[in-house]
């Protein structure tokens, strides 16, 4: 046990003794870890500790790499200190106990979600599973539709163009590395921003056992941006592409649906209609701007006829025609 972690952890909840410390999870690169600790005589029975430890400099291999992963974390003690409140029980999230910052270490003490009845995480999804992370999603845009990020990513999204020339400069497809920018821009210039989740993958969705409840963890790339880099990014964590293709559709529906309605119950002066139909033209850019990032990243085979080349294609012939 890290005498920073049990020193924090007893302050913020009272306990007298942290009676167990499990590893639930590795970070990232090996930036540290997440525990869970079962606590004696404390506010609360058990908690989740995310635990951020700066590696020392000679094991950092790319100083770009190691900023972006800094910022990222002081940006999510930003989202808990300052922006997590707004967030209601549609999109449900971790209660942040609080939060300790030093020089090369950061611990954020969270709410165990898994005793609050969101137990389960899945690997792929139903249409139920995702009909559920897409309700969560549009609650938490229309909770952020038109606010600033102040503090917090300018454009959210870990695969964002501005945070990864690396992987730009890799990539082979020249048709696609040629329409980055324009991509990046058309997203960015949509009239109706808000703020993105940023990693919206299924992994971080924490399920109830009967999958119609939801919350969503890690807030590392949260930031600003157009609500449907969230939904592709979703979907595409959550079915294989051929399903994606084949309920693209359904799925948009029901999205849009929601979010109307969300929209309404948080009072936002929107012009709705205007705003389904710019997110909905942009939904495969949205989804070819992720697919830059991945090409980039991995010198994997893609195969041309697959759906997202196909809508890549397609996306690029219409930003130039």
């Amino acid at each position: 046990m890290n005498s920073l972690v049990e020193n924090v952890v007893k302050k913020l909840t009272g306990a007298q003794k942290i009676l167990t410390c499990r590893n639930i999870q590795t970070l990232w690169s090996g930036y540290g870890q997440i525990l869970r600790l079962q606590l004696k005589n404390a506010t609360t029975d058990q908690v989740i500790v995310k635990h951020i430890r700066y590696p020392d400099a000679k094991a950092i291999s790319s100083p770009t790499s190691h900023n972006r992963k800094m910022r990222s974390y002081q940006i999510e003690l930003r989202w808990y200190q300052q922006f997590a409140s707004n967030c209601n029980q549609y999109c449900r999230i971790p209660c942040c106990l609080g939060t300790h910052a030093e020089q090369s270490e950061i611990v954020v003490v969270l709410e165990d979600l898994t005793d609050s009845g969101f137990s389960k995480q899945h690997r792929s999804a139903n249409q139920q599973i995702a009909q559920t992370g897409l309700r969560w999603l549009a609650h938490f845009h229309a909770a952020f539709m038109a606010e600033k990020p102040r503090g917090l990513w300018k454009t959210g999204t870990y695969w964002h163009l501005a945070t990864r020339k690396e992987e730009l400069n890799r990539l082979g497809d020249q048709s696609l590395k040629k329409a980055a920018l324009a991509i990046d821009t058309k997203l960015r210039q949509s009239p109706f921003q808000t703020i993105v989740h940023g990693d919206a993958k299924l992994a971080n969705f924490c399920f109830s056992k009967n999958g119609k409840s939801v919350a969503a963890i890690d807030f590392q790339y949260v930031g600003g941006g157009c609500g449907m880099k969230d939904v592709a990014y979703f979907l595409d964590s959550c079915f294989p592409e051929a399903t994606c293709e084949r309920l693209v559709k359904p799925m948009l529906d029901y999205y849009f649906s929601v979010l109307r309605k969300a929209l309404l119950l948080r009072n936002k002066a929107i012009d709705l209609n205007a705003l389904e139909e710019n997110w909905r033209v942009l939904y495969p850019v949205a989804w070819t701007d992720f697919y830059r990032f991945l090409k980039g990243w991995t010198d994997g085979y893609w195969d041309p006829t697959s759906y997202s080349e196909r809508l890549a294609k397609e996306v690029i012939k219409k930003l130039g025609s």
